[in-house]
């Protein structure tokens, strides 16, 4: 798996969707290199949790704009978000009681998927919330 880098096609044109998107980027990444460089098991938790918050705090930021705008799209993409979260807080419930976790797996999930909803569900909302004056 390589390394998530910033490409035009994560951009939706909304600079504090955008930069949040690169602090998920970075944070995934970090979680990758932690792996292929062996870190312990309170590490790599602890890498989890800061990524499983941060998501929170997105999440709850796009779905503010949208329904601050009334985006058609919103409650698609809050079950998506939700979907997601909680696939993330199962692995990271396992792996903090010590249940056997394939890490490399999980991090391929988080990589694809993070790239999936960027380039399919949040390119949808960043033409709505610029036409409204949100950039």
């Amino acid at each position: 798996m390589t390394l998530l880098t910033w490409n035009h096609a994560c951009s939706v044109g909304v600079r504090a969707m955008d930069d949040q998107h690169g602090v998920l980027m970075d944070a995934i990444n970090e979680l990758r290199l932690a792996l292929v460089h062996g870190s312990g098991h309170e590490r790599i938790c602890e890498l989890l949790d800061q990524f499983i918050e941060f998501t929170r705090m997105h999440s709850w930021s796009e779905e503010q704009l949208m329904e601050q705008t009334g985006f058609s799209g919103l409650d698609e993409h809050r079950a998506e978000h939700h979907r997601m979260l909680a696939e993330i807080l199962q692995a990271a419930h396992r792996l903090q009681y010590g249940e056997t976790l394939h890490l490399r797996p999980l991090l391929c999930q988080l990589h694809d998927g993070f790239l999936e909803h960027i380039e399919r569900l949040d390119q949808e909302y960043g033409p709505w919330l610029r036409e409204r004056g949100i950039s």
